[in-house]
């Protein structure tokens, strides 16, 4: 595993902005210039203030040493056209067509439970908490499919300790947004909204999970979960909650959506583990988004690659139980 220093160079300058600029940006781009035919009802829906802030706006960032290196990175035209993002369609391209009506601001952040106090964050006042990270981590979902990615955030204890848990708080479930009204697509699915996913403290607070802001130096796309979201990297992709509107400290381990959808299938603890196959398919090895499909396919890593810094966690557990 490579874990160390990032080469220096700003993200935004790692690969050719021009070959990924998303729909949103082109738009921006061509009110610039005049383009006309795009059509006022389209303009209005990308730049309603209910849509607040757009992808494509810079951030402020730093140098982080958690991040991974030595690896290509996937191309921002795959990052945010290939998603998992039920709420705004079952299908890969659908989130792409169809979050930009998720309204990003204002938003808020409700911290509920065990707590010395229930509190509210603003998402401006999280943004400004302390210094945006850049750190490039692997993401491999349990569809067998992985990406490499450039987020931009701050470790999820620098949150956590803000909302001053009580010593009695052993977990954190995360509560993304969700209005039938706004993400129409998930009616057409039989989950139960809103969308639930859950760490054990100790997870949480590990420096690599991260509360994430960002990709490529600029504020998340809908579609990859914006305005805020988390990443734990050792784990398969549906534990990275989207969108979250409330945090809820808990003495008991909450319930998480796919885990209710079918427990078989996924666990609570969702590690990366190449040793514990989907029951309908292998996670011996994954595919590369972006690659050429003769060199797409390669070994998953136990944890992701990040068991240096995350397999104490779950010393003397039985991996193939508690999956």
């Amino acid at each position: 595993m490579l874990i160390g220093k990032r080469p220096d160079i700003p993200s935004s300058a790692i690969t050719p902005k021009d070959q990924y600029l998303n729909r949103r940006r082109f738009l921006r781009g061509a009110v610039a210039t005049g383009v006309a035919a795009l059509g006022a009802e389209r303009l209005a829906e990308v730049f309603s203030p209910r849509t607040g802030a757009l992808a494509g706006t810079k951030l402020e960032t730093v140098k982080s040493p958690l991040t991974t290196t030595g690896e290509e990175l996937t191309s921002l035209e795959d990052i945010t056209h290939y998603n998992n993002y039920y709420e705004f369609g079952v299908n890969k391209d659908e989130p792409a067509k169809n979050a930009g009506v998720l309204p990003t601001r204002p938003w808020t952040v409700r911290v509920e439970g065990k707590v010395k106090a229930p509190k509210t964050f603003d998402i401006e006042a999280l943004l400004k908490l302390r210094p945006l990270e850049d750190r490039v981590y692997r993401h491999r979902c349990v569809e067998a499919w992985s990406m490499v990615i450039p987020w931009v955030g701050y470790s999820l204890s620098e949150f956590i300790n803000q909302c001053e848990p009580l010593s009695t708080a052993k977990y954190v479930q995360f509560l993304s947004y969700y209005d039938k009204h706004v993400e129409k697509w998930a009616s057409a699915s039989t989950i139960s909204w809103p969308y639930s996913e859950g760490l054990r403290m100790d997870e949480a607070m590990n420096p690599l999970a991260l509360l994430t802001f960002g990709l490529y130096g600029e504020v998340l796309p809908n579609q990859d979960g914006a305005p805020i979201r988390i990443v734990v990297p050792w784990k398969y992709g549906f534990k990275s909650a989207k969108s979250i509107v409330a945090v809820r400290f808990l003495d008991k381990q909450p319930p998480t959506t796919w885990n209710d959808q079918a427990q078989s299938e996924y666990g609570f603890y969702s590690n990366v583990n190449p040793i514990v196959d989907h029951p309908r398919w292998s996670q011996k090895t994954e595919r590369r988004i972006g690659k050429a499909f003769y060199a797409q396919r390669r070994t998953t890593l136990m944890f992701n690659g990040y068991g240096d810094q995350v397999a104490s966690l779950y010393k003397g557990m039985d991996l193939k139980k508690y999956f």
